[in-house]
């Protein structure tokens, strides 16, 4: 069995008192689906690894603002339950939790980076720009959020407690807390782990000392509580077969202790709360993921994986007097509260079979078939009407990948995919404030061959430079298109904007790696022929199909100043353009709904002991103007830093964020959407008290 293959796909069996951890191996994107190392990869890959996440859970638990620190081109957090104008790269990233996708390609509800609590992962594998490797949903890229593996040994525990709050408060309005226990092991041929979570949210304050403002239509972080129980066993049948069952179950959930008051943008006035019960129940995320996998590494000389999965997901958002909810059949007009109810249910199965030993080990192939069966739907919740009817989908898709080195230093790599999509979609009708029009259900089916073709050369050691060509596949946002309609005599198999979308990512760059220090440099270009946007009117988000076009620079360098002591600094910077009138022509630029503005990220890890260890991150977003003015966006900089100190049982863990309790606006509300009621400033300084026990 190879090292790189028992890697890829959870740890290897152990053997006496040696394990994989023990033995310095490359580090492997499961993600690829190829089991490709990040230095052969052709695209801009990005590892994020154990420690990083636990540097960053020691000052946020919010996973928007987890992986918004650790790339610069994915957009600065909401600090919110909804991520909706969340991207990477500009565009919808496929998220995926152990390759299960997490993403809904139907109704994206904005919340898919909020279906686990990352006390629960172990490394994420994110790879940057459009590809086709895991299917629907990848036009800007995929993250993938890989779980805990048991850890060597037989037995092992771990139990940790944080206490979150305000510099400029301490009351129990504004503390939260948050625990999580883990069990893991191995006996005989069987693997295991449980790990489970809990976390209670205050109020979060800014940079003033005022109530942050609370989403209750979208949902919020703060005065709200989650939690998590994640199981992992695994079988081995012998030293190449393995059986693996996964379980995770994700919960968040607001108090509905607080209501919204609106700010005042043109006057910088922000949105704030005041204690109070919001209208209706409270937004919720509920969300079952099971996987069941197998892998036979050495089949005939072939590496089979093999995942079965499904999983089901509940949206529910907040209650307001919105006018398209209205309906005198219900209630006089302006009276009326509702609130939505987003569910969906998928299966589907990821095959792929391998072998890399052809042509005396210089060529490999994989070929494999993935299925996606998907049912969803959105309903007011309150007087059960039909806000996005149900639909459901299929997707069936083949692939081959293969990789060639013709020399030692040059790796080609070219690879198929074709995608068959289809829609079905019972008749329905629009609410009353869509003129209550009955439309014609249909089964419109749609099919792409997609292509790949990538190289990387390394012509002297330490130096490799990369090229890429990929296209993405994904489908709009069903229910925007179908519950927009308004003219009658509409059929689902005549509506345009259901067309799928292509995504080219054109990307290029270079790689050193020294051992010491690890730099990069890439340039893309992304572009969609019949592309997607959120266009705003009325205080709400209509689809406009368009050709878009976003361009982008990133840098990375990473430096080990010492073996106690390491550095890293990135950089990410990106344009977007759209066709706006439909004449061939990239007349308008995209707006914060859509790119990130210009982003640096720097952070220094230090051990200056045995016992004592640190960590500094400095996070600046540049100021950006878009074509509309009220969109310009002003800049700010968060400063964040964290202490730990091993104690003679277990490690206390001491972490501030926006250490210069700076008061901003977020990027959001600025640049994404111009309103009153969402104008809100993001969190102030907090001080986090955490202690852990591994035993």
């Amino acid at each position: 069995m190879a090292a790189s293959q028992a890697q890829a796909q959870e740890q290897s069996r152990p053997t006496g008192d040696v394990n994989r951890d023990q033995v310095e191996q490359p580090v492997v994107v499961t993600a690829s689906r190829t089991s490709a190392t990040k230095e052969d990869s052709p695209q801009t890959v990005r590892v994020i690894t154990s420690e990083e996440i636990e540097q960053q859970l020691q000052l946020t638990s919010d996973s928007s603002q987890i992986l918004s620190n650790l790339l610069p081109s994915y957009s600065p957090s909401r600090q919110k339950m909804s991520g909706s104008g969340e991207t990477l790269r500009g565009r919808r990233p496929l998220i995926l939790i152990d390759g299960i996708p997490q993403s809904n390609p139907l109704r994206p509800t904005g919340r898919e980076a909020h279906t686990i609590d990352f006390s629960m992962v172990e490394q994420i594998e994110v790879i940057q720009g459009a590809n086709a490797t895991n299917g629907i949903g990848a036009e800007g890229g995929v993250i993938n959020l890989v779980t805990r593996r048991p850890e060597p040994g037989s037995f092992n525990q771990h139990v940790e407690a944080q206490v979150t709050t305000p510099t400029r408060e301490l009351d129990g309005d504004t503390l939260s807390y948050r625990t999580t226990y883990g069990v893991s092991g191995n006996s005989g041929d069987v693997d295991y782990l449980f790990s489970a979570s809990f976390e209670d949210q205050g109020l979060f304050l800014d940079g003033n000392g005022d109530a942050v403002g609370v989403d209750n239509t979208q949902g919020d972080l703060m005065d709200a509580r989650s939690f998590d129980i994640l199981g992992k066993l695994a079988y081995w049948f012998d030293d190449d077969q393995r059986l693996q069952f996964t379980l995770n179950h994700y919960d968040i959930e607001g108090h509905n202790g607080y209501l919204s008051v609106t700010g005042d943008r043109d006057n910088g006035v922000v949105t704030t709360s005041r204690r109070g019960t919001p209208e209706g129940d409270a937004p919720y995320n509920r969300v079952w993921t099971t996987g069941l996998s197998y892998d036979h590494y050495d089949l005939a000389g072939m590496h089979l994986s093999a995942q079965v999965y499904y999983q089901d997901y509940k949206a529910l958002f907040g209650a307001d007097n919105s006018a398209t909810f209205q309906d005198p059949a219900f209630a006089p007009a302006g009276t009326l509260f509702d609130q939505t109810l987003a569910t969906t249910s998928k299966y589907g199965t990821k095959v792929s079979l391998s072998r890399d030993d052809l042509l005396d080990e210089r060529l490999k192939l994989t070929g494999g078939f993935d299925t996606l069966f998907d049912d969803t739907e959105q309903y007011l919740y309150q007087t059960d009407r039909t806000y996005v009817p149900p639909a459901s989908y299929i997707d069936l898709s083949p692939f081959l990948q293969a990789e060639f080195a013709p020399v030692d230093s040059l790796l080609l790599s070219a690879g198929v995919r074709y995608e068959y999509a289809k829609l079905d979609i019972d008749d329905y009708q629009t609410l009353y404030t869509r003129n209550a029009v009955d439309v014609e259900g249909g089964s419109p089916s749609f099919n792409e061959t997609l292509y790949n073709l990538g190289a990387v050369w390394k012509p002297v050691e330490h130096w490799s430079l990369f090229a890429n060509y990929s296209e993405g596949f994904t489908i709009p946002d069903v229910g925007r298109a179908l519950r927009s309609i308004q003219r009658p005599g509409q059929s689902v198999d005549s509506i345009e904007n259901l067309r799928p979308i292509v995504t080219d990512n054109v990307e290029t760059g270079l790689r050193y790696d020294d051992g010491r220090l690890a730099a990069e440099l890439n340039y893309y270009i992304s572009s969609s022929d019949f592309g997607s946007r959120l266009v705003e009117r009325d205080d709400a988000f209509f689809m406009a199909r368009q050709e878009t076009e976003i361009k982008g620079l990133e840098a990375a360098v990473g430096y080990r100043f010492t073996d106690q002591h390491a550095g890293r600094l990135s950089y990410s910077r990106m344009r977007g353009r759209y066709d706006s009138n439909d004449d061939g022509h990239l007349d308008a630029s995209l707006s914060g709904i859509d790119v990130a503005p210009d982003r640096m990220v720097a952070s220094v890890s230090s051990d200056w002991t045995d016992n004592l260890s640190t960590f500094v991150q400095a996070n600046y977003a540049m100021d950006m103007s878009f074509d509309e003015p009220e969109r310009e966006f002003d800049g700010y900089l968060l400063m964040d830093a964290a202490v730990g100190y091993r104690l003679p049982v277990g490690q206390m863990n001491v972490g501030i964020s926006n250490v210069l309790d700076e008061q901003y606006v977020t990027y959001y509300s600025q640049s994404a959407l111009v309103n009153d009621e969402r104008y809100f400033a993001g969190r102030g300084r907090t001080l986090t008290l955490g202690y852990r026990l591994d035993f």
